[in-house]
């Protein structure tokens, strides 16, 4: 007998019949003799109801009140999911994140997980039942209700699985699995079977939504397999395991389109130490996050200094470097907000030369020019036109064979 946390999201669990349908979902996994945690999201689209109803009363609302607002929303589901399972002949019973104990700091609406007390859980695990815990929040030392962002249901899920030793962490979603690129973009992308932590971290943070990225540095910190099933259909899904566990390691796992970026330029810039920060500076102070960075230095004795960021904070930062120009003794300050970034990613490329090569003859073949580089040991990324986006992608899964079979 294995135990496997299955997780469900909003749309998984969005009516009374597909709650239903995961409750028979669970039934079958209990049936082949697993025991079974189930960790359920707030219904579609309840979370932005309940924000909203919050909103009308206080803008911007208490965030640890809205906390205790937002909490409710997996408080039905789980209610809902384990009277599912006891009207198919499953014992299950519901737990709260406050009644498993899972202990968070005091950053209300983007709580850390601090422990897990998961005895009682076990428990009841011991005694047959299904346990159904509310994903997304968890209770502070003071013990007040606090939640961990969006898509923090996923890193519940981890958690948990980390904290019993769960054999896998299943987490269910509409899409079958993780894709050599967007389908909608290349209908012959290839469902992978398996794919390293590594990867699905650079995939997630460049554009992949298909699993938040703190569920993934989770389970890779704490060495929990994860895999992702569609919610809709059965099928083996995509593995997320360690590197050592992948058998023969492919040379590229994915192409990634980022269509958030922005590029901000500011030139003629005195090349002096401490530039880049003076430039930067500023722009941190705004909790703005800059993303890649390219720093050309002229004959004249002056730099050029290019950056991204992400296209909801561009109006912002433009404004901010256009009054830091003066100072800076700066020429000109220039942005361009369509842009996006395509990138490779694979761990392959350790072991592999000339993929940067490859990838740079495969854009140019197609008359793309690229505007900055960015790489690490299993990434290549680029900023192009946002016109070429797709073209972009669809040249980059061409060159390096990763469609599925006809």
């Amino acid at each position: 007998m294995s135990l496997i946390v299955q997780k469900y999201g909003g749309t998984s669990v969005g009516k009374p019949e597909r709650i239903q349908a995961v409750a028979e979902r669970v039934k079958r996994t209990v049936a082949q003799g697993h025991s079974v945690v189930v960790v359920v999201s707030a219904m579609s689209g309840e979370t932005d109801r309940l924000l909203g109803l919050a909103r009308a009363i206080q803008n911007p609302p208490s965030a640890r009140e809205l906390d205790v607002v937002l909490s409710t929303g997996e408080q039905v589901t789980i209610g809902l999911m384990a009277m599912a399972l006891e009207a198919c002949g499953v014992p299950a019973v519901s737990y709260t994140g406050a009644q498993v104990k899972i202990l968070t700091d005091t950053a209300y609406n983007k709580a850390r997980i601090v422990d897990i007390d998961a005895a009682p859980v076990r428990e009841d695990l011991a005694l047959g039942k299904v346990v159904v815990i509310a994903g997304f929040q968890g209770v502070d030392p003071n013990g007040s209700i606090t939640t961990l962002g969006r898509g923090g249901s996923d890193t519940t899920a981890v958690a948990m699985a980390a904290a019993l030793k769960a054999d896998e962490c299943q987490i269910y979603t509409d899409v079958d699995g993780v894709y050599t690129t967007d389908p909608r973009i290349v209908p012959e992308a290839r469902r992978l079977d398996r794919i390293t932590y590594e990867e699905m971290l650079e995939m997630a943070s460049l554009g992949a939504k298909v699993l938040q990225i703190r569920s993934v540095e989770f389970a890779s910190k704490y060495q929990v397999s994860l895999r992702v099933l569609s919610s809709f259909e059965d099928g083996p899904g995509t593995l997320i395991t360690t590197e050592e566990n992948i058998m023969e390691a492919a040379l590229i796992s994915g192409v990634t389109l980022n269509r958030d970026e922005a590029k901000l330029t500011i030139t003629g810039v005195p090349d002096r130490p401490g530039i880049a920060s003076a430039i930067l500076g500023a722009i941190a102070a705004a909790n703005i996050e800059v993303d890649m960075i390219v720093q050309n230095t002229g004959a004249d004795g002056s730099t050029d200094f290019t950056f991204t960021v992400h296209r909801n904070d561009y109006d912002k930062a433009l404004a901010i470097l256009q009054q830091s120009a003066a100072t800076l003794q700066a020429r000109n300050v220039t942005g361009d907000r369509k842009i996006v970034k395509v990138s490779l990613v694979g761990v392959g490329m350790r072991s592999h030369a000339g993929i940067a090569s490859r990838a740079f003859g495969a854009l140019a073949a197609e008359g793309i020019n690229i505007q900055m580089i960015s790489t690490s040991e299993i990434k290549i990324s680029v900023v192009v036109d946002e016109k070429y986006a797709e073209l972009g992608v669809r040249a980059l899964h061409a060159e390096f064979g990763l469609a599925g079979p006809a």
